[in-house]
């Protein structure tokens, strides 16, 4: 019977496709292990080279002898032109991860820089890692100044260095007057948040360290050879570990969200074979009935 037999291909087509999702689970998995504890172990360092950073420049005249020394790293200026990093993934079947990100940077746009995204003023530019951001940014003709999608085939701070130089390079020579990057934040397998940081100018801030320690009085420090030398080198290393969480944390996050999406598309297929051999011993056994009652009719006939 056709109808037997179509309900017998899609079992195998189902089965077929929850051992892929289970086998892209298990995958999954194994790399978010990899990547959880790459972040893990980052956070510390990244929140401590904070903490001794806004300890220096607790002081006002730290941070004006900073600007006077001659970085333009923490100079603030009117907001022209913008550089938006907008970090995804290269691949896809992580759920919502990659379009929640590009509904993120769009709103941004919209709401903040709807000025400089004039296509006649040229003001917005982009940076896009990962393939599917870099993609849809040059297909919809904005203006992607750099796709750099190889940066997940190898996830090192060695590899990034270059990238964060080159931004950090471009806002010194003020081709860009603000830079911010949106990611994925990871807390769980399940959950990432979506972030917008400011990477440039360089913002201090204590709040994020006191509420760490509990709004508990700042570690004092030595410092050799003094603060300001040791804030100088510290400011481009900061930002480079910066851009390097943001990288780990969005490569942790998509690893979440793929194991995620794939672990609810094994629950679903486990459900749909479920309810097609229920289909199938349904239509079977009306099958059987049927030619049951056509042998018992005959036989009935031959009687007579």
């Amino acid at each position: 019977m056709a109808n037997l037999k179509e309900v017998r291909i899609r079992i195998e087509s189902v089965k077929s496709t929850q051992q892929i999702t289970k086998a892209m689970k298990m995958v999954a998995a194994s790399k978010l292990r990899k990547a959880q504890v790459a972040i893990l172990k980052l956070r510390p360092y990244a929140f401590k080279l904070k903490e001794v950073i806004n300890n220096i420049i607790e002081d006002k005249k730290y941070l004006e002898a900073i600007e006077k020394s001659g970085s333009c790293l923490t100079k603030v200026r009117e907001e022209k032109k913008i550089l938006l990093v907008v970090i995804a993934s290269n691949k896809g079947l992580c759920g919502a991860f990659n379009s929640n990100i590009i509904k993120a940077t769009n709103n941004l746009i919209k709401d903040k820089y709807s000025k400089q995204a004039d296509k006649t003023q040229g003001d917005l530019s982009l940076i896009c890692i990962g393939k599917k951001v870099s993609d849809f940014y040059t297909k919809n003709e904005y203006n992607v100044v750099g796709t750099y999608d190889q940066l997940f085939d190898s996830l090192t701070f060695e590899n990034i260095i270059p990238v964060a130089e080159k931004i950090m390079k471009s806002f010194a020579n003020k081709e860009y007057d603000k830079v911010e990057i949106i990611y994925n934040e990871f807390k769980n397998a399940a959950k990432q948040v979506l972030t917008t940081e400011q990477f440039l100018p360089v913002i201090f801030d204590h709040t994020e360290i006191l509420e760490k320690k509990g709004n508990k009085i700042p570690t004092d420090f030595i410092f050799e050879p003094n603060k300001e030398r040791i804030i100088n080198e510290l400011i481009p290393r900061t930002l480079k570990i910066q851009f390097y969480k943001a990288l780990l944390d969005s490569n942790a996050s998509e690893q979440g969200a793929r194991m995620t999406a794939m672990h609810i598309a094994t629950d679903n297929a486990t459900e749909m074979l479920k309810d097609l051999k229920l289909s199938y011993n349904k239509a079977r056994q009306a099958t059987i009935t049927k030619e049951m009652l056509e042998i018992v009719s005959g036989a009935e006939a031959l009687k007579g």
